[in-house]
């Protein structure tokens, strides 16, 4: 089964395999794009609402990688119903693949490359240059805005 983001219903993305999204994603779409998405669910297409407990494994594992500021709260659902329906996961976003490389959710992509690493992401004061692992507003120390940072 493949669950699929909103860019697959942009980029008519088309498979044999069964297929699934949820409904936050069709609040997404516009145009065509929406057609299609009313079209596959006539046709059969699973429309998943993940559970509570998952949503919140996938919030935890974002907040792990550092994404959790870049996922919309329709992305940590679909990475929460491609985790519960053993499924692969397709979309062209970096941050769900991130997350997804790091609770083992396989990733199918469809317009662009996909990452090349997963990242733990870091944070940075913009004042006085301290650096965290978990995101937060401000500097606890300076109270500068924190920005997040490839730890590459």
């Amino acid at each position: 089964m493949q669950v699929l983001d909103s860019s697959a219903f942009i980029h008519e993305y088309h498979t044999t395999d069964e297929i699934a999204s949820i409904p936050m994603v069709r609040e997404e779409l516009e145009g065509e794009a929406s057609y299609r998405y009313d079209a596959d669910e006539g046709s059969g297409m699973h429309v998943h609402i993940p559970a509570a407990g998952t949503v919140e494994k996938i919030q935890r594992a974002a907040r792990e990688t550092g994404d959790s500021e870049t996922l919309s709260e329709t992305d940590v659902r679909l990475l929460a119903a491609a985790f519960e329906l053993d499924a692969v996961l397709v979309t062209d976003d970096y941050a769900m693949q991130n997350v997804a490389d790091h609770v083992d959710v396989e990733v199918k992509i469809i317009a662009r490359e996909g990452i090349s690493e997963t990242r733990e992401w870091t944070f940075q004061c913009q004042g006085c240059g301290r650096e965290f692992d978990e995101h937060r507003d401000r500097c606890p120390i300076c109270g500068t805005e924190l920005a997040r940072k490839n730890p590459a």
